[in-house]
């Protein structure tokens, strides 16, 4: 399946990782090949991949975001739990997952799969169905950043099973009673934070299977954090203690 990568972060990023099989540059017309523009063109070129000058009114009816440029590619490859604990393995580090359920806005996505990339996690977990999955809309949220996570798609009760086998603790998100707050809660070592979807939570069976619920800390007005903020904040109060 072929799709358009817009906006310039996006395509810079999905060629520089190398992931995708890439089958055209389209450079709007009149665009000055400077910054940004300059590096795609020269990545571009390196690889030989064909690049057009299209005019701008064709461009947006691919995607109105797209700044100019355009990049045809294969979809998205996604990995598998495997995958994420060999990479920490190889790394010589404890699996540090982020564990998305049922995320229905690119943007959140795009957003937590971001902070993962800089937060230096191994991997990110999503539900086999009922989410949110990595979209042209989601790589440009995330500003490139998921061209460069390993993203696995599960069954994310049974996921949990298998992490804890590997010795990694599951921390959920959640407000309700019986939830702790950050100090009480294990930080280090091998973990997995789930992130519930926006205005459910996480589901029942998956919050069953966490070692532990926390609830962060709040004292302004509003009544809670959207899921990408609050999964954004727990992520680095992980990183933080892992690199104490």
């Amino acid at each position: 399946m072929k799709e358009f990568i817009y906006s310039r972060n996006a395509v810079y990023e999905t060629l520089r990782a190398r992931r995708r099989q890439v089958f055209r540059l389209e450079i709007a017309q009149g665009v000055q090949e400077k910054g940004r523009i300059l590096d795609i063109l020269q990545m571009a070129r390196e690889r030989k991949i064909p690049i057009l000058s299209a005019p701008r009114a064709g461009m947006d009816k691919i995607h109105p975001a797209h700044q100019g440029v355009l990049l045809e590619a294969s979809g998205y490859l996604y990995a598998n739990l495997a995958d994420i604990l060999d990479l920490a393995k190889r790394r010589g580090e404890p699996p540090f997952v982020l564990m998305l359920d049922t995320l229905h806005d690119p943007q959140n996505l795009g957003t937590l799969l971001r902070t993962a990339e800089a937060v230096g996690v191994h991997g990110v977990a999503l539900p086999l169905a009922r989410t949110v999955t990595v979209t042209p809309a989601v790589v440009n949220a995330s500003s490139g950043a998921s061209e460069h996570l390993l993203v696995a798609q599960a069954n994310l009760s049974q996921a949990i099973d298998d992490l804890r086998q590997a010795d990694v603790w599951t921390v959920g998100l959640d407000e309700g009673p019986g939830s702790r707050g950050p100090s009480e809660v294990r930080w280090e070592g091998g973990l997995a934070v789930v992130v519930g979807s926006e205005g459910e939570g996480i589901r029942p069976l998956v919050k069953s299977k966490c070692d532990f619920l926390v609830r962060l800390p709040m004292q302004g007005q509003v009544e809670s954090l959207n899921a990408a903020v609050a999964g954004s904040v727990a992520l680095y109060l992980a990183y933080l203690t892992r690199h104490k």
